[in-house]
This record gives C-alpha cells, sequence and structure tokens, in this order.
C-alpha cells in the first residue's frame, strides 16, 4: 500500500497544527506570570496572542478539510470534524467566557486533534482501488 505525499501532507500539517496548539495553550500561564511579574496593573491576554487561537483553528479546518478528502474511514471523518468542533467550541468559549471550563477545555481536544491525525495518515488512507470502491458505495 504505498501513498502519496501529497495525500498525508494535511495530516502532517493538521498534527502539527494541533500540537502548536497544545504548546501554545500550556505557555499561556506562564507568559501571564511573567506578564503579572512585569507589571502591576491588570493582567489581560494580549489581542496578538488571543488571535493566535483563531490562526491554528483556520488552519486545522483546511488540514481536516483535505485529510478527509482522502481518508478510508467515515468514522475518521467524523471523529476529526467533531474534535475541530469542540476545540473551536472550547476557545469560543475561552475568547467570550461564556462558561467557566478549565484548561482542559481546549487541551484535551487539541491533543486528540493531532492524535486522529497521526492515526489518519498512519492506517486510513485511500489507495486508488479503496477510493473507487468507496464512491461506488
Amino acid at each position: 500500500m504505498i501513498q502519496s505525499q501529497s495525500s498525508s501532507k494535511p495530516d502532517m500539517i493538521g498534527a502539527l497544527v494541533s500540537g502548536l496548539c497544545g504548546i501554545h495553550c500550556l505557555a499561556a500561564p506562564f507568559i501571564f506570570l511573567a506578564q503579572a511579574g512585569v507589571s502591576t496593573v491588570h493582567v489581560e491576554t494580549p489581542f496578538w496572542y488571543q488571535s493566535i487561537d483563531y490562526l491554528f483553528i483556520i488552519i486545522s479546518f483546511a488540514a481536516i478539510y483535505f485529510a478527509t478528502v482522502n481518508t478510508s474511514k467515515k468514522w475518521m471523518k467524523r471523529a476529526l470534524w467533531t474534535t475541530w468542533t469542540i476545540l473551536l467550541l472550547a476557545i469560543l468559549n475561552e475568547s467570550f467566557e461564556a462558561l467557566h471550563l478549565g484548561e482542559a477545555a481546549v487541551y484535551i481536544p487539541a491533543l486528540a486533534l493531532a492524535g486522529l491525525h497521526f492515526y489518519n495518515q498512519k492506517y486510513c488512507k485511500c489507495t486508488e482501488e479503496c477510493c473507487i470502491e468507496t464512491e461506488k458505495i
């Protein structure tokens, strides 16, 4: 089973972006602690830092879209989109503070999305034969 490099790129990009998103979320408390130590004014998330969340979500949307085009498993499509939706809702909730959720509300879907991309890349790629059979169904 040989897969082309172009069919694995969306999963690699998605896994990378999801991993970077997780690192971004883990780094936030340390950045804010450092900022609080330097200034005595109200500590607020800088706009540029919060906008990185939306950059990650936009790139991950594109990565999931292209990854699901070539996946051989229907459950993988649902899993990727469901996890992405949960991540989007967690990010929107963090921005608008609708509900008080722990930091895991963002970490868990980000890491799950990275894991799903790795799994999809390794086990769920269509070959020409597989995709032809899937289209007939």
